[in-house]
């Protein structure tokens, strides 16, 4: 995949803003949330057999349910991964391969890329949004109503941020406001463009 670029980041680190302000800058965005949350609900009869029926209610995936026992148990997590990743993974490629047709940059926002990069060995360059981890937490609790043992147990269920930014290709910094974002957005569309 010579033109996809994998945005990835941290949970709460901006990854969400930044991949509509690159919408908003001319690049095609491949969403792995959206599939994953597709495919979630496909499997629901799967997710009922697999981890009972108080997680299906009327056909329907309690996702605050299942999330409060995937981030607490981590053998759970793996099983509804088991489940889930090879069918999110086989619509992320076929996405992919329609736009690597365009012969122009585009993004593929997957949250848990350098987790599961071995799945991914077709895409060789990242865009990592980064926030230090007390932002990170902050900005958690805030937005999904955590407390900090919560929102900590959700983080340090990722790689670390400190390391996804050293493995990052293109990196933007997401620390200051919205204006900087999109700064720092622009800034790296120029640097995107100029190597492809």
């Amino acid at each position: 995949m010579q033109y996809g670029i994998v945005l990835t980041g941290g949970i709460a680190t901006g990854k969400s803003t930044v991949a509509a302000l690159m919408k908003l800058l001319g690049f095609r965005i491949i969403d792995a949330d959206t599939i994953a949350h597709q495919k979630l609900q496909e499997s629901a009869k799967e997710i009922e057999e697999l981890f009972g029926k108080a997680f299906v209610k009327d056909g329907v995936v309690d996702r605050k349910a299942l999330g409060k026992l995937i981030f607490s148990k981590k053998d759970e997590r793996l099983k509804l991964e088991a489940l889930l990743h090879p069918k999110i993974k086989e619509e992320i490629i076929l996405q992919a391969k329609k736009q690597e047709a365009f012969k122009k940059p585009y993004l593929i926002d997957i949250p848990l890329f350098f987790e599961k990069e071995k799945a991914y060995k077709n895409f060789t360059k990242t865009l990592v949004v980064y926030a230090p981890k007390e932002l990170q937490l902050k900005r958690l609790m805030k937005r999904d109503n955590l407390n900090k043992e919560e929102a900590l147990l959700r983080i340090n269920a990722q790689l670390p941020i400190e390391l996804k930014k050293q493995k990052a290709t293109f990196l933007i910094e997401n620390i200051y406001d919205l204006k900087h974002l999109q700064n720092e957005c622009e800034r790296v569309k120029g640097e995107i463009l100029s190597c492809m």
